[in-house]
């Protein structure tokens, strides 16, 4: 298993207030906590009602320009919170990237830093993400951003799938998923909005209800069967028709090769997270399980 991007510049919760100080001033007297360090971005607290979100490497700066540029546009139409920037940030001479202040959105990540997954309701979750993924999944425009591994026909991740397939011991079952998503008809009309990277750890849960879906640095445009991955990776089997009667009221486009090629997208996310999540039992969590809900079907 690899671990970890390593970060290209090291954030603490003395950079965010030195930030805060100099782009932010009426804010700098607020508490600062860094809640999370992920593979692409710091998560720190600000205050009660704000999030600071700051890349943590080169890879990452763009994500944040687009979730700045795109979701003041899309969060309207969507039934669930999104973390619209409300403040921007710009690079200075000790911290070299764009970075954004969100506001704070109640509730926890489905799986939480620590592998622990939240209780949820099953019925609930299902016509939520359904309903989400149906309001999100609407034709974006020329200039919608595109990404190299999401929203991509599945041939075009063969490499980096079948790289990942080799690092992950008992994946046979994944690899079948994938084999089978490359052989479907891939998808037929033009690119639709995607989340990107719509995983548990994504998805935050309030009170049992889903509420929320952060993290949209992956926004792109593409076939929305990446997203309808999270069928496999958070919707309980005895609920997922419901999810996808759900979907189905708001897209004229679900058919059995939509199915499939989600699937093999489940299966794709699953391999990523068990190849790479050596130091990161979050990531992990949520590959175990999304290979236990695949192998079980």
């Amino acid at each position: 298993m690899s671990r970890t991007p390593p970060s290209d510049v090291e954030i603490t919760a003395d950079t965010v207030r030195r930030l805060l100080r100099e782009q932010h001033p009426d804010l700098a007297p607020e508490p600062v906590t860094v809640l999370a360090n992920g593979w692409d971005n710091v998560i720190a607290r600000v205050g009660d009602d704000l999030l600071a979100r700051l890349p943590r490497r080169e890879k990452a700066a763009q994500l944040v320009l687009a979730e700045q540029a795109w979701l003041p546009t899309l969060a309207p139409r969507l039934p669930l919170s999104v973390p619209v920037p409300v403040r921007t940030g710009v690079p200075t001479s000790f911290y070299p990237y764009a970075w954004s202040l969100t506001p704070w959105l109640p509730g926890r990540p489905v799986v939480s830093g620590d592998g622990g997954t939240a209780e949820i309701d099953p019925l609930g979750t299902a016509l939520a993400l359904g309903e989400f993924l149906g309001a999100l999944h609407h034709p974006a425009p020329p200039h919608a951003p595109t990404h190299l591994t999401r929203g991509v026909p599945l041939l075009d991740r063969r490499v980096l799938d079948d790289r990942n397939a080799a690092l992950v011991a008992d994946g046979a079952h994944l690899v079948e998923a994938l084999e089978t998503g490359r052989d479907v008809k891939p998808w037929p009309h033009e690119p639709l909005w995607l989340h990107g990277d719509l995983h548990p750890a994504n998805i935050l849960v309030h009170e049992g209800q889903i509420g929320a879906v952060i993290d949209f640095g992956d926004i792109t445009a593409g076939d929305p069967a990446t997203d309808l991955a999270v069928a496999w990776m958070l919707v309980p089997a005895h609920t997922r028709d419901a999810f996808w009667g759900q979907y189905a009221q708001a897209v004229p486009f679900l058919d059995e090769n939509l199915v499939v090629r989600a699937r093999a997208w489940a299966a794709a996310f699953a391999l990523v997270f068990l190849a790479n999540s050596a130091d990161n039992p979050q990531m992990a969590a949520i590959g175990r399980a999304t290979s236990r809900a695949l192998r079980a079907e």
